[in-house]
């Protein structure tokens, strides 16, 4: 026996979940919470309803991934086919609370949008959630209807029925971003179920018309598309977000400010440790540091549709939808926030996934995660020839 023979190592056994996909996600978690702190220190300082407390949206903040994580760790050890016989429902729930936040009684309205329901200490976001039932529930409804996805009576119109009834509900809220997402997931599972081309274009072509309608018949959408074209026309009034947001990002120039050292987080950019946190990023840490979030962002989605084509190799299909959809979700949902951000898309109240403040979000994105690493579990399990 040869001495090569003798030493050589035996080979590892695979992970059982991605690392390229555990480490980014992880990353963006942590991150997330350190920036949401250094950019909402100002805030929470000067605001009686905080207690003026410096430290008020990182406990929060801690507490909300606290939670996400408690429930992606029993979520993950849920098999797959749970959530597609429980999906029906969990769509089902989804609708009766974006029916119980419009009741005057039950929902909370902030700044002349009906999105939140109070409970206790924190407030429950339903569109946050609904985004990952949608996932769930298309992907199901795809899966049973395969055998008729050329039929339009069959096939497309039922889901689209009660996927209008979710649009409705949240045009009346109104939140028009969770909107444009929770529609781009319903049609891009279709699609990629096998949903007849024609249909598409046909749903496309009804939907870009009625959305533009929505947009020119309401100022204040109207007002953010002509504050976008040029921000600087107006830059106290319409312009006014965009325009601090680019001031930022002019200000960290390659390598930033320093961490902690935003100046435009001093009251001047609104929603920073929301909507805006990428533009904190940009001045703090400069374009080295947007471009390790917008990596680790494109590494997590390519992963979901890499964990999506194995499953549809392995046949399971429902598996291979769920996966998917959580990629367009994720990824639609960062690059129009990445968008807002750099002005290149008209001011839009979507949060930054696994990074921005705010409980719904972190706990929807924590569960897309577990169970989008349930599917690669699961996966892997097959290949080593186990059960599912």
């Amino acid at each position: 026996m040869s001495a090569t023979a003798v030493y050589r190592r035996p080979p590892s056994a695979p992970a059982e979940i991605d690392p390229w996909l555990l480490w980014p996600a992880t990353f963006l978690l942590a991150f997330g919470l350190v920036m949401v702190y250094s950019s909402s220190i100002a805030i929470a300082e000067g605001n009686r309803f905080t207690g003026n407390q410096a430290n008020y949206f990182l406990v929060r903040h801690a507490i909300f991934l606290f939670i996400g994580t408690i429930a992606a760790s029993i979520a993950f050890q849920i098999p797959l086919r749970w959530w597609r016989d429980m999906a029906p429902w969990l769509f089902l729930a989804g609708i009766v609370l974006l029916l119980l936040v419009l009741v005057p009684a039950i929902g909370r309205e902030v700044n002349g949008a009906r999105r939140w329901i109070p409970l206790g200490p924190i407030n429950l976001q339903p569109s946050e959630l609904m985004k990952l039932f949608v996932v769930l529930y298309a992907a199901s409804y795809t899966t049973r209807k395969l055998e008729a996805m050329g039929s339009f009576v069959r096939a497309f119109l039922p889901l689209a029925v009660v996927m209008s009834l979710v649009a409705v509900l949240l045009i009346l809220e109104p939140d028009f971003g969770a909107l444009v997402v929770i529609l781009a997931i319903a049609i891009g599972i279709l699609f990629l179920g096998g949903l007849n081309m024609r249909l598409i274009i046909l749903l496309l072509l009804v939907l870009i018309p009625v959305g533009a309608a929505m947009i020119l018949s309401s100022p204040y959408r109207r007002d953010r598309i002509f504050g976008f074209m040029n921000p600087w026309e107006d830059p106290f009034g319409k312009g006014y977000q965009l325009s601090h947001a680019l001031i930022a990002f002019g200000r960290g120039e390659w390598f930033g400010v320093g961490l902690g050292a935003s100046v435009e987080k001093l009251f001047y950019l609104p929603e920073a440790h929301t909507d805006f946190l990428l533009a904190v990023i940009a001045e703090e840490l400069g374009f080295v540091g947007v471009t390790v979030v917008v990596l680790c962002f494109a590494l997590i989605v390519q992963r979901a549709f890499a964990i999506g084509r194995q499953a549809h190799l392995l046949d399971r299909l429902y598996g291979a939808l769920v996966a998917q959809g959580i990629a367009i979700w994720f990824g639609l949902q960062s690059f129009i926030n990445m968008g807002v951000n750099m002005g290149l898309l008209p001011t839009k109240g979507l949060t930054l996934p696994l990074m921005s403040f705010g409980g719904s979000g972190i706990l929807a994105n924590c569960l897309a995660l577990a169970i989008l690493m349930r599917v690669d579990y699961e996966n892997r399990q097959l290949m080593r020839g186990g059960g599912a």
